[in-house]
């Protein structure tokens, strides 16, 4: 029976040798430290968790150069580096230059990633429906009256 519980974060690198499919559960899970007596630690995370941390790493970039340039308001800046944002109104870009800022801010303070790229993935998809014409016809609901049998 194994020893390794799967919220464990650091491992040596002998556990790594005798109970891979365990530190790999764990990996899988959460970024997981392994130690060695000869070199500096690695670090062994899903492709998927690397991939957000480079996301977020872009991003950052991104609110950087959007911080230290002084032209314009915050939010055209913001669409400048953005410019999907410019299919919504004046007062949803600045919403999503808020909204982008302040999850980044919390990402950034609790390394939860994906907190910044699902507020920027939400409003990204939400501009490019607004640009496709998506939301600006009346939808036709059901008379709610009408019943519909059950299959």
């Amino acid at each position: 029976m194994s020893t390794i519980t799967p919220s464990r974060k650091i491992f040596q690198s002998s556990e790594l040798s005798r109970s891979s499919a365990d530190v790999f559960a764990a990996a899988a899970d959460h970024p997981v430290r392994v130690t060695r007596r000869d070199g500096e630690a690695l670090v062994l995370m899903s492709e998927s968790a690397d991939q957000a941390r480079a996301s977020l790493l872009d991003l950052a970039a991104q609110l950087v150069a959007v911080s230290t340039s002084s032209n314009g308001s915050l939010t055209s800046r913001m669409s400048d580096r953005f410019p999907w944002m410019l299919a919504l109104s004046q007062a949803n870009q600045e919403l999503c230059a808020n909204d982008i800022l302040t999850a980044a801010r919390a990402s950034f303070a609790t390394n939860q990633p994906h907190l910044a790229i699902a507020e920027l993935t939400s409003w990204r998809e939400t501009a490019t429906a607004i640009a496709a014409g998506l939301g600006q016809k009346p939808v036709d609901w059901l008379d709610d009256s009408e019943t519909v049998e059950r299959p």
